[in-house]
């Protein structure tokens, strides 16, 4: 067994990002239906159950390690002093427990930085939503966060999927030593020493070769007009500035019926239905606010490329450009635009190496993220230039109930990180014949997040209108 894990150059890309005002953590919020647990609910159980799981979840008790003599990238290491006390809260919501009490409460939670010291998540377990009384078969909901150089999105899902199961009295997994012990801080450092030195090689023969072709085809779909949307063309909204360590929050939730019937009557994907989704409740927003741009606004779409690389790493994951047509009043003609500009993107995006993210991030230093990132914070930038407007991202969900630790899963509304530029992570889920949509951005920036998410229900309904 290996003492340690070294994290890839993209898994601590995110450390190196990182600011109080830029946490880069992965959350969701799960309501949860207790009337469900055998023997009934209460926190003490919860907690025990939770620790019976973790047990087979070794990538929730490793925690970080590096040291000064470092030159390569931090390294996982188990936490022998691992106590689930440490990362799993209970509290209470405050009357009337509706949906601002909750987005509230979460949205403060969201804007805490992860303690570095352990492993790289929490979980927040609250109590008295809408009033009930979770002991007497109420609801409850619960948050996680965990960090992003721990997870990405296809990561982040199979550890959920290990505390979910589909019965409510399912048998815990059997439990699992570990993949990663401790670490000899020389060794670590050796072995960095190692891996720095032999990046100038692997620069030359692999990752340029691999960027030169790129760009040689990036530009020759460009002229044919057949390129994805391109970074930095993207125009300025209020969202598109610097963030504060400050974080709001919103979510919806819609019919998956209703996402088939679009998807069917236009002949489309499912992405492509949410990203028509997206873009009617953005230009609806911004015509509200007289703020609509001239030109359509970009989103980042991130691409998971697990299936297709074979580095090492938690996060393999790569992204596309996309236009969400918000210059189109109609909704069938802007739907069309949007599947032809997503099948344009997904051509070239799957054109592009899948390791070229994850072979570049492998060279870029602490220091060199960290200056970046403070310099173009502080820069007008943000706002003269964004790279893109937002991050919307679609993760596909088990259409079965599920059942988290014995309570039943009613909703589970993911939410992502946002960035310095772009204020705003609109990321959605399928689970179980429902679409959960999870928005997260700045109040500073977006003050009436949940007039945007309110509009999904409204956005749902024109295109419904559209596929009649």
């Amino acid at each position: 067994m290996p003492a340690y894990q070294r994290l890839s150059g993209l898994d601590a890309s995110f450390l190196y990002l990182e600011t109080p005002s830029q946490p880069l953590h992965v959350c969701s919020i799960l309501e949860l239906d207790t009337s469900t647990v055998p023997g009934g609910y209460t926190f003490d159980q919860l907690r025990d159950e939770l620790a019976v799981r973790i047990r087979a979840m070794p990538e929730f008790r490793e925690k970080l390690m590096d040291s000064p003599f470092n030159l390569d990238h931090p390294v996982w290491v188990q936490d022998k002093d691992f106590d689930v006390d440490r990362h799993l809260h209970r509290i209470g919501l405050p009357a009337p427990g509706g949906r601002i009490e909750l987005s509230e409460i979460c949205g403060h939670i969201a804007s805490l930085n992860l303690d570095r010291s352990r492993p790289l998540w929490e979980m927040w377990v609250i109590e008295g939503i809408a009033g009930t009384d979770a002991h007497d078969g109420g609801r409850i909901a619960v948050m996680t966060k965990v960090h992003h150089a721990a997870v990405d999105g296809v990561t982040g899902a199979n550890l959920m999927s290990q505390l979910c199961s589909t019965e409510p009295d399912a048998p815990p997994p059997d439990p699992v030593e570990g993949a990663v012990g401790d670490a000899n801080q020389v060794e670590m450092a050796a072995r960095g020493l190692v891996k720095f030195a032999s990046r100038p090689l692997h620069l030359a023969t692999k990752v340029i070769p691999g960027t030169v072709t790129t760009v040689v085809d990036t530009v020759r779909r460009a002229i044919g007009g057949v390129a994805m949307a391109s970074p930095f063309t993207a125009p300025q909204t209020a969202f598109n500035a610097s963030v504060t360590g400050h974080r709001n929050i919103a979510y919806a939730q819609l019919d998956l019926d209703d996402i088939k019937t679009v998807k069917n009557y236009f002949g489309v994907k499912v992405n492509d239905v949410v990203m028509a989704l997206v873009s009617g409740v953005l230009r609806q927003f911004l015509l509200d606010r007289g703020e609509l741009p001239e030109h359509s606004l970009v989103a980042m779409v991130p691409v998971s490329v697990h299936e297709t690389s074979d580095r090492p790493g938690r996060n393999k994951v790569s992204g596309m450009f996309s236009s969400l047509e918000t210059q189109i009043a109609d909704p069938a003609e802007r739907i069309k635009a949007i599947a032809e500009a997503s099948s344009l993107a997904k051509e070239h995006s799957s054109g592009i190496a899948a390791t070229l993210l994850q072979d570049w991030s492998q060279f870029a230093a602490p220091a060199v993220f960290g200056v970046a990132m403070r310099l173009y914070a502080r820069t007008n930038l943000t706002e003269a230039r964004p790279i893109h407007n937002l991050v919307v991202s679609n993760v596909p969900g088990p259409q079965v109930p599920l059942y988290f630790l014995g309570s039943e899963v009613k909703a589970m509304y993911p939410l992502g990180p946002i960035f310095h530029g772009s204020g705003l992570n609109i990321t959605v889920m399928s689970l179980n014949g429902k679409l959960d949509v999870g928005l997260i951005s700045c109040p500073e920036l977006l003050p009436d997040l949940w007039d945007m998410a309110d509009d999904f229900a409204v956005g749902m309904e024109e295109l419904l209108k559209a596929a009649r």
